[in-house]
């Protein structure tokens, strides 16, 4: 490698001061701003920038608003400005801004010139790199909260299923018998009024626990579940269902299942409330290396301009955190007096796709 000249090597420093996307601002070894380039003057403020021109208070301090340490997130104790034997070489500050209010950035402070105390504050703005950390821990945080509410409701299902039901079956068969021994007519009357009521709450719970956490879901898979879903929709309250699957494959992953299932119980729950019809369309398939969902119907629909959902809007919110959560699009689409579609839409891993194959 041949080294550069000390003209050329000149003319690349002061080509890097000029045009480097980071900001440099150098600071004498009483901690006043001797000069900045560019890149620092569009971040500072531009009264901060005449303040230090003029002389009028050349201090950092004006636009620093502390560094973070081990103990608090934004400190003034232990300033790196009185530091400059290598202790922050590498380190996070705080900025106010010209335009952004206060910023982050990632800071490093090297002494450039020791015989006179000047050193150089380097600069790059964390803005961007926080966002993306803040939103990838807040996915983090809700695939946890999901999965803790779907393994509750798993657990509560199979309790509810297993030992509650299963007491109320046994109770009932207990009744039938009694039903056919020697007791008065006004006996009989009460047994057969309780037989009733606790045939009812056994018919109540399982349904709860089919709401909570479909069994089928976890043994079988999402067409199986679906199906099951759609009989007691029409049974309960009247709602038909028209469903088309077609699958390459017999299951898919559990968190991939899960979101599927839920974003159809939520618009299927939507249709029935607000649609006006009592048939809606359901289709299960894949396209193009995608899983895709696609629920229809062809009730009085809404405008999507004024009002975007009826209710709450929490279903939709809902609908959408899940489909984003393993990587899907959701998409609604309604017009007055021409339905609803929801469509879910979830990239298929190359493993998932191999499988399918």
């Amino acid at each position: 490698m041949n080294a550069l000249s000390g003209e050329r090597l000149g003319e690349l420093m002061n080509k890097l001061y000029r045009n480097s996307m980071e900001a440099m601002i150098f600071i004498d070894q009483e901690g006043k701003v001797i000069d900045m380039n560019p890149a620092a003057e569009q971040i500072i403020d531009p009264q901060v920038i005449e303040q230090i021109r003029t002389g009028a208070d050349p201090s950092f301090c004006q636009t620093c608003e502390g560094y973070t340490d081990e103990q608090e997130l934004i400190s003034c104790a232990r300033c790196y400005l009185n530091y400059p034997q290598g202790e922050f070489s590498s380190f996070q500050v705080f900025l106010k801004t010209r335009d952004g209010g206060v910023v982050p950035f990632a800071a490093s402070y090297h002494t450039i010139d020791e015989a006179r105390g000047v050193r150089v504050l380097m600069l790059l703005d964390l803005t961007k790199q926080q966002k993306t950390q803040e939103m990838l821990q807040r996915n983090h945080m809700l695939k946890y909260v999901i999965k803790a509410q779907e393994d509750e409701r798993k657990r509560i299902s199979r309790e509810l299923h297993d030992s509650v039901a299963q007491e109320l079956l046994s109770s009932l068969v207990d009744l039938r018998v009694i039903k056919y021994m020697d007791v008065g007519e006004d006996v009989l009357k009460k047994l057969q009024h309780t037989e009733q009521s606790l045939t009812r709450l056994l018919d109540d719970i399982r349904h709860l626990s089919v709401e909570l956490r479909p069994s089928s879901l976890d043994d079988l898979g999402l067409e199986a579940a679906f199906r099951s879903h759609f009989k007691w929709l029409e049974k309960n309250y009247g709602l038909l269902v028209k469903f088309s699957a077609e699958l390459a494959a017999a299951r898919y992953g559990s968190e991939m299942e899960t979101v599927v299932y839920r974003v159809c119980q939520e618009a299927l729950l939507n249709a029935l409330k607000y649609s006006g019809v009592d048939e809606v369309y359901v289709r299960l398939c894949e396209e193009n290396g995608h899983l895709l969902l696609t629920v229809r119907d062809e009730g009085v629909g809404f405008d999507m301009v004024i009002d975007e959902a009826k209710g709450t809007g929490l279903g939709l919110y809902g609908m959408r955190e899940r489909a984003e959560l393993v990587g899907g699009q959701f998409m609604l689409r309604s017009a007055l007096g021409e339905g609803t579609t929801v469509q879910l839409s979830i990239p298929l891993s190359r493993a998932e796709q191999q499988e399918v194959g």
